[in-house]
């Protein structure tokens, strides 16, 4: 886990393809969240193998797909502070707590399969922790909106919803935090308070007009 400079300044994605990918496949989920929104007062690795039975007299454990990052290729792992905390405690809890409890009954085809579905998850977890670049909220008041921020804006229709500008494993739609690849986050990024931003969703052209934003 690697960490920089505080303030990063996120012109764009490192590529342009990257941005078009993320649209097209979170669209949907940040129109739902611009639908809702939060009142002001979100591996690349291939798909592991069948698992092998172990006796005839056990069911067949199910294919489990190994668990894919939703990090487009190219794009840097980006994490919050508190964010990287969650992700560890989360893999500490896994690791010392859960799959030993889980590995007491290995004849018993559902802690099989448990042990199966939280193997994928612990090393979702180690892997994306490895790569992760934990980026600091800004040791100074700065002008734009970076990540981390927590944006307060006005829709068209004069509500007011949040957001908060997360990595990719720390999004949560019902918080109102966003990846910073989404369309809503990349529009934020760098622009100011009094600003109007614009962004294209598979509904069509949103609008927000930036009234504030604060870092925890």
């Amino acid at each position: 886990m690697r960490r920089i400079g505080r303030g990063l300044n996120f012109d764009a994605p490192p590529d342009d393809t990257v941005g078009l990918a993320y649209d097209a496949v979170c669209g949907p989920l940040v129109a739902t969240l611009l639908r809702r929104g939060v009142s002001s007062g979100q591996s690349s690795d291939e798909m592991s193998k069948a698992f092998t039975r172990e006796s005839d007299d056990l069911p067949e454990a199910p294919v489990v797909s190994r668990q894919r990052s939703p990090l487009p290729p190219g794009a840097k792992n980006y994490l919050t502070p508190d964010g990287a905390r969650r992700l560890r405690e989360e893999l500490d809890r896994l690791v010392q707590v859960e799959r030993p409890r889980h590995a007491t009954s290995p004849d018993n085809p559902e802690a099989r399969r448990q042990l199966h579905v939280l193997d994928q998850r612990i090393y979702y977890l180690q892997r994306s922790l490895q790569s992760a670049v934990v980026v600091a909220p800004p040791s100074v008041p700065e002008a734009g909106v970076r990540f981390g921020a927590n944006v307060t804006v006005r829709d068209r229709s004069g509500g007011e919803l949040r957001y908060r500008i997360v990595g990719v494993d720390e999004t949560d739609i019902d918080r109102g935090w966003v990846s910073w690849l989404s369309p809503v986050a990349k529009a934020l990024l760098n622009a100011r308070p009094g600003e109007r931003v614009r962004f294209e969703l598979p509904s069509g052209q949103e609008e927000l007009e930036i009234l504030s934003f604060s870092y925890e």
